[in-house]
């Protein structure tokens, strides 16, 4: 059972952000600090990745755990309440990046995921982009 009020339910998914995350901010500083110059979720490459390095044909998603079901802690939590709607949201989100990923390799392209609990090591993180980058 919610122990929230359809409208407070309301207003706390209202304040859910698509775009400008704390995650995504991070992985941006990571990615300037690095020396590189990207597009944010450029909306004409399929899947709407977080960032676009066009001329290199790179993409890069940065995945909450809770949402893209990460094998971490905050990626195997399952709400209490609506578990049959939840399951079957998070089982087409999964879907739908292993789809995305698949057509973005099909038209070129190289994708990189990062799970939001990585950026806790922000070097780690960097290495693995600059590996992804300059392959």
């Amino acid at each position: 059972m919610d122990t929230l009020t359809p409208q407070e339910r309301s207003a706390r998914m209202r304040l859910v952000k698509s775009c400008d995350t704390k995650p995504e901010l991070k992985l941006q500083q990571v990615v300037r600090d690095l020396g590189y110059r990207h597009r944010k979720s450029q909306t004409t490459v399929i899947g709407k990745p977080d960032m676009v390095f066009a001329t290199r044909r790179r993409a890069i998603f940065i995945h909450g755990c809770f949402w893209h079901r990460h094998d971490c802690q905050s990626g195997r939590r399952i709400p209490k309440s609506r578990v049959k709607f939840w399951a079957a949201k998070f089982e087409r989100n999964v879907q739908r990046d292993k789809y995305v990923i698949k057509q973005l390799r099909s038209g070129g392209w190289h994708a990189l995921v990062i799970w939001e609990c990585e950026l806790k090591d922000c070097n780690k993180v960097g290495r693995r982009i600059r590996r992804f980058l300059d392959a």
